[in-house]
């Protein structure tokens, strides 16, 4: 059986901040407090809590007064900073630069939508921490579409500014964009600012040459992981024996049947380390069954 593990699969840059402040914080503090999951991935997030790491949600700050809290990759709005300030909270910010840069960018535009009773509009998850974050950057004056069937909230007679959260899909920002301009009473006043990370984009051409390489694919991430629906989407699209396991606990034998190689690949909240598990459990499920 030939089982490779992908070499461009696991963290982006910003999550491996945000888990080597953690771990450095950790390991003098012996208690840091995470706001939110530190990453969309279970198994990462448990082996944290083991170093003792503990998500809380911000409604915990007025008892946590003195504690330390880490904000993750994905960033908070001013509201958070605030909250921190009041209760003597130290914050070790590990927001990721990108997120860090489009929040800025976030602010801008609505300053110069304001000006013109414009619209900033945000292709993103609603809900998701990057996307409130975002929001919170201008007092939640800002639309979040999911979908081009969203864009009918979108007033197509003034000024439009579109944004994206950093790992949303490029086709589909770009059907969103082609879908304004085309209802725009005044396209020339459309502006759109392409926000995806490539690092979270390029990878979407290298998995589909990735995942079309072997008879089984297993793409390991969070349930939560909002990179890991999409990109998952792209090897399931390139092969049909592709399946989405959040460790090796999930691994069923009759995926391996008639299968001579096996591809693992994962999100960019994936760790190597998960994902190399996962290689050693088919290794030993195949072996056992061949045997």
């Amino acid at each position: 059986m030939k089982i490779e593990i992908d070499d461009k699969s696991g963290f982006c840059f910003g999550v491996v901040k945000a888990i080597t402040k953690a771990e450095e914080s950790l390991s003098t503090l012996g208690r840091v407090y995470s706001l939110g999951d530190i990453v969309h991935n279970r198994v990462e997030v448990q082996r944290l809590e083991r170093l003792g790491l503990e998500t809380i949600s911000r409604d915990r700050f007025e008892a946590l007064s003195g504690a330390t809290v880490l904000i993750r990759a994905h960033g908070e709005p001013p509201e958070t900073y605030r909250l921190a300030q009041q209760y003597q909270i130290r914050l070790i910010d590990a927001t990721c630069p990108v997120v860090a840069h489009l929040q800025t960018l976030v602010v801008k535009a609505h300053e110069a939508m304001r000006a013109t009773q414009g619209q900033v509009v945000i292709l993103g998850k609603r809900g998701h921490a990057e996307v409130v974050g975002l929001t919170g950057q201008v007092h939640e004056e800002a639309l979040v579409v999911e979908t081009l069937a969203d864009l009918e909230a979108i007033d197509f007679t003034h000024p439009i500014y579109l944004l994206s959260q950093t790992t949303q899909s490029l086709a589909l920002f770009e059907q969103v964009r082609q879908e304004i301009l085309r209802r725009a009473l005044h396209p020339e006043q459309v502006t759109v600012n392409d926000t995806i990370c490539r690092q979270v984009s390029n990878r979407n051409p290298h998995l589909r040459e990735f995942a079309q390489r072997f008879d089984v694919v297993l793409f390991v991430c969070g349930r939560k992981s909002s990179n890991g629906k999409v990109l998952y989407e792209v090897c399931r699209e390139s092969n049909p024996r592709c399946y989405n396991i959040e460790d090796q606990q999930e691994l069923q034998s009759a995926w391996f049947q008639g299968c001579d190689s096996v591809g693992i690949c994962g999100a960019t909240s994936t760790p190597k380390w998960l994902m190399q598990q996962v290689a050693d459990a088919v290794l030993a499920l195949t072996s056992s069954a061949e045997g």
